[in-house]
């Protein structure tokens, strides 16, 4: 399945994609796309539906985020080895985790914001994991049946708070906007091995990142797990899984954000996210 919300800022209802691409409205089933409505037994519900017989969402709408309340937004750092070398960091030997403030999460169409000062922006697609049952402790065996489901993530930073400064990650990920989540979410039924995932990235319609989730240095399943020994994953939490190499801050000469930049992102199955990068007054 491939469910997403539609609608304003902070109206959005939840929705589906039929065979034939257009939108059905799902709020007669479930209210959001939040908390207990993430798991088993709702989307159960959900998949037993004939999408033909809901409502049918009629003109343009406004995707939002495809997870209506994010408890935990979750990042992983130089999680493809060949990013880790192209920023000759060595490999790490054990995930490294750091959150971004869920007040960043936007939608796959919505503008990024570039406020005044932050002139060093980096773009970083990433395949981002949205769990759907309470984890703790689990082990990586068990680990993607936690999972709700999968869909384009976007880490946007500004590089000057993450390095050569007061180098606090949280404050250079969490600027409302920094992190484009959709258009969908994808259910495991139709992604049955996240580790064979193609990412891109263009700039302008310039190609500057090609990857696959096969170079991960450690899996999903692995994340997932080694997270959950930490902290107890809910449903709803968000996971980044790290991105491919041609980011921005590693480019010769380097690349940074600038408004009127356009950004296209996509992933194997998961479609596309298309924004453009605004200035804030």
């Amino acid at each position: 399945m491939k469910l997403l919300r539609f609608g304003e800022p902070g109206q959005e209802r939840p929705g589906i994609l039929d065979n034939t691409g257009q939108i059905r409205d799902l709020s007669g089933t479930v209210g959001d796309l939040a908390g207990r409505a993430l798991g088993p037994e709702s989307f159960a519900r959900i998949k037993a539906l004939d999408p033909a017989t809901l409502p049918l969402v009629e003109g343009r709408k406004r995707l939002g985020p495809p997870v209506g309340l994010v408890p935990k937004f979750l990042g992983i750092g130089l999680n493809y080895r060949d990013h880790a070398e192209e920023t000759g960091m060595p490999i790490p030997e054990v995930p490294i985790v750091f959150a971004k403030a869920s007040s960043c999460v936007s939608g796959p169409y919505d503008p990024v914001w570039a406020p005044k000062g932050f002139e060093r922006m980096d773009y970083e697609v990433e395949l981002a994991v949205v769990i759907g049952t309470r984890a703790k402790r689990v082990g990586a065996g068990e680990a993607l049946t936690y999972v709700a489901g999968y869909c384009i993530g976007n880490d946007i930073s500004e590089r000057s708070l993450q390095k050569g400064g007061p180098g606090e990650w949280i404050k250079a990920k969490s600027y409302d906007s920094f992190g484009p989540l959709g258009p969908w979410l994808v259910t495991p039924d139709e992604i049955p091995d996240p580790q064979t995932l193609d990412l891109t990235l263009d700039l302008n319609g310039e190609r500057m990142q090609t990857g696959n989730t096969a170079t991960m240095i450690f899996s999903v399943a692995d994340l997932v797990s080694y997270i959950s020994q930490y902290m107890t994953l809910m449903p709803g939490d968000v996971i980044t899984t790290g991105t491919p190499p041609g980011v921005g801050m590693a480019r010769k000469p380097r690349v940074f954000l600038k408004p009127g930049d356009e950004i296209r992102a996509t992933i194997s199955g998961l479609g596309e996210q298309r924004f453009k990068v605004v200035a804030e007054d």
